[in-house]
């Protein structure tokens, strides 16, 4: 089980991870190949404000790309088996890849636009599939501790970006082609290693009546002992559905069984962007200069938040089957509501004593530590938890779909946002974050331990009005 939970996430969240973090290093190198492409190509020089409008598109274009993943890998993962789906997905990868290795040596930055939207769609789709096989290999008191891989290997790939990024790597001027190529790596690790591991059996019984290749890959996965009773859970839930075909996206809007766990998925999907994360991570260069730390010292200082991302992914992995999902993740947005006002009032009287930055410092990495304990890791897991399988995958696709525009749209709003309110966008944030812990401590039921037809039952009294 930890070896498919490793041979999915490689090629998967840690994709997206690696594939965030990387464009930030080769910054000034890119502007460069565009200034002087352009200048090549039409013997004049490029306008500034072009500059700018092309690095948003090169910057931005992966979201958009992750948007139509989203789109279709609910789809791929019904067609072609959430196994086929993800080593379909790798041959997305390495086109990606080989489109924007060329565009250095060709003089073509339209290459490397079409590389990030298409490494943004290979991303998509691993963000919707790895967490579906996932939560159907695992058994039920391991499920949380496994889905947690999904976060684990997103915030290994952001780390793992950041330290491939540096100057010494291949963050100078002469690899960055290479840097951004990089991701094919991941694509062949999956395509060698996934293959010796079995489809998801949740998938072979319910979805494609194969009970013979189920009770296979339920042996493989939990010993020829121990696999009667997920067996027997499976069968359950396929006798519930009555041979019900999966649902498209559009069908889960209209059906009443399944209002209040789509409410939830959007809230907290949403509540997870806009949570403030991404102000963090861009005021962190201001507050480490404030603090002293000379500018070239500071790609190394913000490793440090790339790490500590990673450290709260393992720790919420080993506490979430023990605490259980509601605790971690109540407590997670409660912190990040008291950080914000803290952050609020030490940006405020940055100057006035020379120990307010390092409070500024202390409060970056709490905050952090904060997201990836409670809506970083957990928000993905009950996205899983609370849909049976024939609406799982269209779940993970409106999921999906609001967490990328929820990305592109701070993406574009949020400099105007801090331009606008400076330091006091942090209220803004605390706001939203009380307000999303709130919503999950009146709605959300706890989920540790149960099946996926317990789970809906806890629903069906929302849902309905009634105790049916």
């Amino acid at each position: 089980l930890f070896l498919a939970v490793c041979a999915v996430g490689i090629g998967g969240t840690f994709q997206y991870g690696y594939n965030v973090s990387i464009i930030n290093a080769p910054t000034q190198h890119i502007h460069r190949f565009l200034n002087e492409t352009w200048t090549s190509r039409y013997h004049k020089e490029l306008n500034p404000d072009l500059l700018t409008f092309l690095w948003s598109v090169i910057a931005s274009i992966f979201s958009l790309g992750g948007l139509c993943g989203a789109l279709i890998g609910g789809s791929m993962a019904i067609r072609l088996g959430r196994k086929g789906a993800l080593l379909m997905n790798n041959v997305i990868a390495i086109l990606a890849c080989i489109l924007m290795g060329i565009s250095f040596p060709t003089g073509l930055f339209e290459l490397l636009i079409a590389g990030r939207f298409l490494i943004g769609i290979n991303s998509g789709i691993g963000i919707c599939v790895q967490p579906l096989y996932i939560g159907e290999v695992a058994p039920k008191h391991l499920r949380g501790g496994m889905a947690m891989g999904s976060s684990i290997f997103l915030t290994v790939g952001i780390l793992t970006g950041q330290i491939i990024g540096l100057r010494e790597l291949l963050g100078g001027e002469m690899y960055w082609p290479l840097l951004l190529s990089s991701s094919c790596f991941p694509a062949f690790a999956q395509l060698l290693f996934l293959p010796w591991f079995p489809e998801s059996p949740r998938y072979l019984l319910i979805d494609r009546g194969d009970e013979l290749s189920c009770a296979k890959a339920l042996k493989r996965f939990h010993g020829s002992s121990e696999y009667r009773r997920e067996m027997e859970d499976i069968q359950r839930e396929c006798f519930a559905l009555g041979g019900e075909k999966p649902k498209k996206p559009w069908q889960l809007f209209t059906d009443r069984g399944v209002r209040w766990q789509l409410i939830t998925v959007i809230v907290m999907t949403m509540g997870q962007q806009l949570s403030g994360i991404n102000a963090i991570y861009f005021y962190a260069t201001y507050i480490f200069e404030q603090a002293g730390i000379p500018a070239e010292k500071i790609p190394y200082v913000t490793l440090g938040t790339g790490a500590c991302e990673c450290l709260t992914a393992l720790t919420c992995g080993l506490l979430i089957d023990y605490v259980g999902r509601r605790y971690l993740i109540i407590g997670g947005y409660l912190l990040m509501t008291l950080w914000s006002v803290v952050l609020t009032f030490s940006l405020t009287y940055q100057e006035l004593y020379s120990w307010v930055p390092y409070v500024s410092m202390t409060c970056i990495f709490a905050f952090i530590l904060s997201f990836g304990l409670g809506p970083g890791g957990i928000t993905n897991t009950l996205t899983a938890e609370l849909f049976i399988q024939s609406s799982r995958p269209a779940a993970y696709m409106i999921g999906g779909t609001v967490s990328w525009i929820s990305f592109f749209t701070v993406g574009m709003l949020f400099p105007f946002i801090v331009n606008g309110l400076k330091q006091y966008c942090f209220l803004v944030f605390l706001l939203e974050c009380s307000l999303v812990a709130a919503f999950i401590f009146l709605i959300i039921p706890e989920t540790k331990n149960k099946s996926f037809l317990e789970i809906r039952k806890e629903f069906h009294k929302l849902n309905f009005g009634r105790n049916t």
